[in-house]
């Protein structure tokens, strides 16, 4: 905001009046006391990750296997920035990028209670609403924010309609924070006493420095997200202009946009809106920066970006901290006496334990001298540090939380040598060209479990093959012991049923095409990437980040031993085994919506009283803007106590135990992505 001074006071003494009138003209004011500087801390999708994850890295001597964050580890950073913020008089906000739900059996076993609790021992100050915040229905979502002691902001919705959501005062589209040396006040609209104008000039009257930090969701939630109940949700360009020009009316010139769209749409939201200073972000699992460092995988955007907006003469600052607890950012922001920012850099650290090992099973610890040698490299980089876990918090989940959760993960079904990872897009995180070696296993088991003759006979279809979208899959497997609880709990948490969709080869190519070019751009959503059991393709891109086609698309009329590939027919009509809302043609796979808009002879497989049964679809229809089943007599109700839906789990975990020497048995890919 520029300031100016129009006129001066009389002072009795004239030396000091002559000084006062040369800095006293009506020119604006460019000195250092108008500028004002801001820390911002900030975490998105930690997926419930309250436990470290398994991890590596290398120094230029070995390869080190380590444990990556958690959530106490995580309090414990935060903290560190609290303090030192503190020390150096710098104003500080902790932010969450959204998907603080789904990602592990805590999460299973307690529907966001545990994740209240935690989250509000952490002193965040706002966090944006992500799309797996409504994986259980409104009233689940509604208790959560009602619990946590920050704001959910979200300001591209209209939550007044819905039964559970419509009076909730704690989800608020933004959130104003006034700072003026060690003193921070935060306001939400649900707490102002005047309108958003005055209270603006309130806070400036009182000496306090006004940064405002809305929110965006992504705009097509209804087709990401199974439950959104009666929430509607527009435009992301529209709504994000909309409320920057109403901050900015107000008096608001540093702007702060807390989003859950993913890192490709906040590059391209910051070159379509005007006023927005930075955006941190969610969703993309983006851990931006260089990792070369550690032989970890790099990044193509930089973090703290800056990207030119529409109007040629301002940019916004980018950041996001990858996912599941394991890294903080730091972005340091500075604005001149006008209010525009000058500043914009920082960082990702990664959050390291100090126990590290020589091989992936973790059996052979370091010796002291490697473990010197380690800490030494970690103490000269700027991206890894070791810190230990917040004592309170480790004790708190280990009393309150841990007890239920060991009880939970029932039997052991399988050991396995070594882990089996999960990397949602051929290419990420350093991986080749065929991804996921978990996502094609679970393929093959959906299949298997519907190719049963049991099954059959309860279907009356014979399964063809099997898709999986790679966003269902939670996590890899790691090496030794595999519990139950491992797959219906971390890998495969959405308990869906299966289903047995007949659907023309040629819709098949279609969803292929269509989803895997979706996730081409760099930081796009990659959950929706298509992985298949008995089928495999090779997709070659032919405009990077754009566009691609399918060379090869073949169908395994053969067993899993010994294939005999057969090219897709464009024209035939094949049984498809694929978790229901896939089927529906959600997060993406539209073109199975329209190919069950008049019709559908598909059936949903779940357990009513601890038999399987068949589900017969009539049709699909599009519901408040995603798509559900309808179905032929009795429905299939998730929710009733007397049925089971997990089926996507059951056939895993039954895979696993009857065939255990086929689940790390060398196959041939089935996936290529062949980038330019």
């Amino acid at each position: 905001m520029r300031h100016s001074v129009t006129r001066c006071i009389r002072i009795a003494s004239m030396l000091w009046a002559s000084m006062l009138l040369i800095s006293c003209s009506s020119q604006t004011i460019e000195s250092s006391e108008y500028e004002f500087s801001l820390q911002i801390a900030h975490i998105n999708d930690t997926h419930s990750a309250f436990e470290p994850t398994p991890g590596q890295f290398s120094t230029p001597h070995r390869d080190v296997f380590n444990q990556w964050g958690g959530h106490p580890r995580l309090a414990s950073r935060l903290q560190q920035h609290r303090l030192n913020a503190a020390e150096a008089g710098q104003p500080l906000l902790v932010l969450h990028g959204g998907d603080a739900w789904q990602g592990s059996a805590y999460f299973k076993l307690n529907e966001g209670q545990m994740n209240a609790d935690i989250l509000s021992r952490m002193q965040i100050d706002a966090m944006a609403l992500g799309n797996h915040e409504f994986d259980l229905n409104n009233a689940r979502l509604n208790d959560f924010i009602s619990r946590v002691n920050f704001p959910l902001l979200a300001a591209n919705i209209d939550a007044s309609e819905d039964a559970d959501l419509g009076q909730q005062t704690n989800l608020q589209p933004f959130t104003l924070f006034a700072f003026k040396r060690d003193q921070k006040r935060s306001v939400t609209p649900a707490e102002m006493t005047a309108s958003l104008s005055d209270e603006v000039s309130r806070q400036h009257a009182d000496g306090f420095t006004v940064v405002a930090v809305f929110g965006l969701v992504l705009d097509d939630m209804p087709t990401i997200a199974p439950n959104t109940g009666n929430v509607d949700f527009f435009d992301l360009t529209t709504s994000a202009q909309r409320t920057v020009d109403q901050l900015q009316a107000a008096g608001v010139d540093k702007v702060i946009a807390l989003t859950h769209i993913g890192n490709a749409l906040d590059v391209e939201l910051a070159s379509q809106v005007n006023g927005i200073d930075a955006i941190v972000g969610g969703h993309s699992h983006s851990l931006l920066g260089d990792f070369r460092n550690l032989a970890l995988a790099t990044s193509q955007r930089p973090y703290a970006e800056r990207v030119s907006n529409p109007n040629g003469s301002t940019t916004t600052c980018i950041v996001q901290a990858g996912e599941y607890a394991q890294a903080a950012g730091l972005l340091h922001l500075s604005f001149d006496a006008r209010g525009e920012l000058t500043r914009c850099e920082g960082g990702n650290t990664l959050l390291s334990n100090a126990e590290w090992y020589q091989d992936q099973q973790r059996t052979v610890a370091l010796d002291p001298s490697q473990s010197e040698a380690v800490h030494d490299f970690i103490g000269q980089q700027p991206n890894i540090t070791v810190i230990d876990e917040d004592p309170a918090l480790r004790q708190h989940i280990e009393r309150t939380y841990q007890p239920a959760l060991k009880e939970a993960y029932g039997d052991v079904i399988a050991h396995l040598a070594s882990a089996i990872s999960h990397l949602r897009r051929p290419g990420d995180n350093d991986s080749d060209q065929h991804g996921s070696r978990l996502a094609p296993l679970i393929a093959h088991a959906h299949y298997a479990f519907a190719a049963q003759p049991e099954v059959i006979a309860e279907t009356g279809l014979q399964p063809d093959f099997a898709l999986v979208g790679a966003g269902g899959i939670r996590s890899g497997l790691d090496a030794g012991e595999l519990h139950e609880g491992i797959i219906s709990l971390e890998v495969l948490p959405f308990a869906s049923q299966l289903a047995v969709v007949p659907l023309a080869g040629s819709t098949v190519r279609q969803v292929l095409q269509e989803t895997i070019e979706a996730t081409l751009p760099e930081g796009a959503h990659a959950g929706r990437y298509p992985y298949g059991g008995m089928l495999r393709y090779q997709f070659v891109e032919t405009q990077a980040g754009r566009h691609g086609e399918l060379r090869q698309l073949d169908v395994n009329v053969g067993t899993l031993q010994q294939p005999d590939w057969q090219p897709l027919d464009d024209s035939r009509r094949y049984n498809v085994v694929v978790n229901s809302y896939l089927a529906n043609g959600n997060d993406g796979w539209t073109s199975f919506y329209q190919a069950q808009r008049e019709h559908s002879g598909r059936v949903d497989l779940a357990y009513h009283n601890g038999h399987l049964q068949a589900f017969p679809v009539d049709k699909v229809i599009a519901s408040d803007g995603g798509y559900r089943p309808r179905y032929q007599g009795s429905a299939l109700v998730c929710d009733d106590a007397e049925v089971r839906c997990n089926t996507d789990a059951v056939a895993v975990i039954e895979f696993m135990r009857r065939f255990p020497g086929q689940i790390q048995s060398a196959t041939e890919p089935t996936v290529t992505l062949l980038r330019q």
